[in-house]
């Protein structure tokens, strides 16, 4: 359950959630610490006394001081050593009856610590304070008697052993600790050491202090960190779902995209990366889209010609024209399987070109083994000689590029000089060093030219000035050449001869 709850939170409010949990637990680790440390710091001062405390019993039983006035003064006087650092040392009969306290001696001031104006044990006059001494417990907003308190600690499981308590008011607070004295297992008074512990309530409330500081500034640290969080990072990703959001629903609602791809942080990055893949994308759906069109409108062309010709075929019985209508089948039936062949290879080239690496590869090489490769068809076919001018035998071409692919471009250049040159005619593939130290490929033949005025034409998809044996060929191959041209970031034009019949394309490879 809590981790759904956790999954179905959005990032701030799982950053919120997260901080707000480890908050509480460290508070409650805190609060446990100052509850501790306000007991340690009284066990501390609690043992100094029972220390004093113990010291004191001792000398009164050695020296067999008897609990009267008298000779408690004159012990008080005598071991007012012992009680240094101390605020206030009272000794009680075994009656409860108060026998000696030093707030009441007129003693040189050096030996006791000074006098505080408190009220938390008030000795009324001197007649009167042997009777009682009020306790006033301001918390509880009552007073309370330390005759009480002796009288209860005189019954409870802790007699024989000291016993501390605190009162506490609004700019003080004061410890005692009581212990019976006995001689003999027989108990003769009480001793009662009280002492102001105001370090004790600053330093518990110098930590109370510095821990609400801290947790201010740490729920303003996360406060601004959360502000940042939402503003610069989680807000912009936002907006990156939604641009994608609007893509795939195809939506005209306008995106700050641009806004984002201008940042210089690794989500204009992401930014730019997710615009230009979403851009590329569409591109090749537009293609894939235009190219299906234009395969259907190129295949129902030979397919109407099919229907004509089967329909005049089934009704004619002339030997001449059924021989011509069956040539026109066969014709028809090749462009169409020339048109399907080239697209199915064009998507698997797509997929090819998404997995294969460009790598440095000498284009001479590639150049001399496909010209060697169609002379070996074409010249005892049609006597069409290919001839490779590399000018420097020696030298080397070098390019960065896929090697299968350049081999395509070159076959399908010569194929398509092949198709537009008679017989006996020659083809020259020429590689040269051209400006700034570019690779150019220059493929010249000796057939008809180009009509256009316009060359580029030409390497768009089935296009239409076709040579009479078109029914061997897709009208593919140029605008292939082309794309793999441009995927080797290389630049093609065409022309015609400017001395003689026939065309000039050529490739400018940039420099590896």
């Amino acid at each position: 359950m809590f981790s759904n709850f956790l999954k179905s939170l959005s990032i701030l409010k799982k950053f919120l959630f997260i901080n707000l949990v480890i908050f509480l637990i460290i508070g409650c680790l805190t609060a446990l610490y100052i509850s501790n440390a306000k007991p340690n710091l009284i066990k501390n001062k609690t043992s100094k006394h029972i220390q004093i405390i113990n010291n004191t019993i001792e000398h009164i039983l050695r020296l067999n001081i008897k609990f009267e006035e008298e000779d408690i003064r004159r012990f008080l006087f005598s071991t007012r050593f012992l009680f240094q650092n101390l605020d206030r040392v009272i000794l009680f009969d075994n009656q409860f009856n108060l026998v000696g306290d030093t707030d009441t001696l007129d003693l040189d001031p050096r030996s006791f610590s000074s006098r505080l104006d408190i009220v938390e044990l008030e000795i009324l006059d001197k007649e009167k304070s042997k009777k009682i001494v009020e306790t006033k417990n301001i918390n509880k907003e009552k007073t309370v008697s330390l005759k009480d308190i002796l009288t209860n600690y005189s019954w409870s499981k802790d007699y024989g052993k000291p016993f501390t308590f605190t009162q506490e008011g609004y700019d003080q607070f004061l410890l005692t600790t009581v212990k019976n004295i006995t001689l003999n297992g027989v108990n003769i008074g009480y001793l009662a050491i009280s002492e102001n512990a105001n370090d004790v309530k600053s330093a518990i409330d110098e930590r109370k202090t510095f821990i609400l500081r801290t947790a201010i500034f740490i729920i303003i640290v996360i406060f601004i960190f959360s502000f940042v969080l939402n503003r610069y990072f989680l807000k912009p990703i936002k907006n990156l779902v939604a641009y994608t959001k609007i893509i795939k629903e195809k939506s005209k609602k306008k995106t700050n995209i641009n806004e984002l791809k201008s940042r210089n942080d690794e989500l204009g990055t992401l930014s730019n990366s997710l615009d230009d893949m979403t851009s590329e994308l569409q591109k090749r759906i537009s293609h894939a889209e235009n190219f299906s069109t234009d395969l259907v409108h190129e295949i129902r062309n030979p397919l109407t010609s099919l229907k004509s010709a089967s329909e005049i075929l089934n009704e004619t019985n002339d030997q001449s024209q059924r021989s011509k209508l069956i040539d026109i089948l066969n014709h028809d039936v090749q462009r169409i399987e020339r048109l399907i062949t080239d697209y199915s290879q064009i998507l698997k080239d797509e997929v090819a070109l998404s997995k294969e690496k460009m790598k440095k590869i000498n284009l001479k090489l590639i150049a001399r083994s496909v010209v060697d490769d169609f002379n070996n068809i074409y010249e005892a076919k049609r006597g069409i000689k290919i001839m490779l001018n590399d000018q420097d035998d020696q030298e080397k071409y070098f390019i960065n590029g896929i090697e299968n692919r350049i081999e395509q471009i070159i076959a399908n250049l010569l194929d398509n000089s092949i198709s537009f040159s008679e017989d006996n005619k020659k083809i020259l593939v020429e590689i040269y060093k051209g400006d700034k130290d570019k690779i150019i490929l220059k493929v010249i033949d000796e057939g008809k030219g180009f009509k256009e005025t316009d060359t580029k034409k030409i390497f768009n998809r089935f296009y239409s000035n076709r040579p009479d044996t078109f029914g061997e060929h897709s009208g593919l191959g140029l605008n292939i050449v082309k794309n793999l041209v441009d995927l080797h970031s290389a630049t093609i034009n065409a022309s015609n001869n400017a001395t003689q019949e026939g065309a000039n394309v050529e490739i400018v490879f940039p420099k590896i």
